[in-house]
């Protein structure tokens, strides 16, 4: 963990802002623009990304559903924990499960769901493009997860490594009360300037935007 931010929220409250969608959504894209402006704005926020803290808690996976609920349990208490010092995070996961992103809200206070909402066909083909960009997945996520998980639907065939896909193998479950919705097709600095301005309703004593009034 980092050392804790010198700017911190109205009354020293810690806070979970969880982005999710379909993988290919676009949700880390737009998770890391917030990131960085908050940066900017000398606010120091923990980011969680999923794929990354699978490899921690399971180094050999057995990409079992039962290990994606465990994953998903350890996410949240993980989360939970940096609130807890008075901090904020940023948590970029897919939990095509509602209740794995309500586990979260339940340990957390201060808790707000960003839904990407991107149309598979549109995920799909993102996903395809950024697997043939070199390092984007740094080894957390199989490349072609959604072609190769067709394929296995087609014919049976199994895919070494790679367990239910979400949109192929598994729906996902869309939070009809989420805090903060964008729409994918959108472009990335307009859905970060959206998820800027709720967050600075949500959190009153967040730092503003340079230019802004104090």
């Amino acid at each position: 963990m980092t050392a804790g931010s010198a700017h911190e929220t109205e009354g020293g409250s810690g806070w979970a802002l969880w982005f999710t969608g379909l993988p290919g959504c676009g949700k880390s894209t737009i998770a890391r623009a917030v990131q960085a402006e908050l940066a900017r704005r000398g606010v120091d926020v923990e980011f969680l990304m999923m794929d990354e803290r699978r490899k921690a808690y399971f180094p050999h996976p057995a990409y079992s559903a039962e290990e994606r609920a465990q994953a998903y349990t350890l996410f949240a208490r993980e989360a939970a924990d940096i609130v807890a010092q008075g901090r904020g995070v940023i948590l970029d996961a897919t939990a095509y499960r509602l209740a794995m992103r309500q586990e979260a809200r339940e340990l957390i206070a201060r808790f707000a769901e960003v839904l990407v909402r991107c149309p598979l066909p549109e995920a799909m083909r993102r996903e395809a493009v950024r697997s043939t960009q070199t390092g984007h997945h740094r080894g957390y996520v199989m490349p072609g997860m959604y072609q190769k998980a067709l394929m296995r639907k087609r014919t049976g065939a199994p895919v070494p490594g790679l367990g239910q896909v979400v949109g192929v193998d598994v729906p996902y479950e869309e939070n009809p009360e989420a805090e903060c919705v964008l729409d994918a097709l959108r472009p990335v600095e307009e859905n970060a300037r959206a998820v800027l301005e709720f967050l600075d309703a949500w959190l009153p004593g967040l730092p503003p935007e340079e230019g802004d009034a104090a």
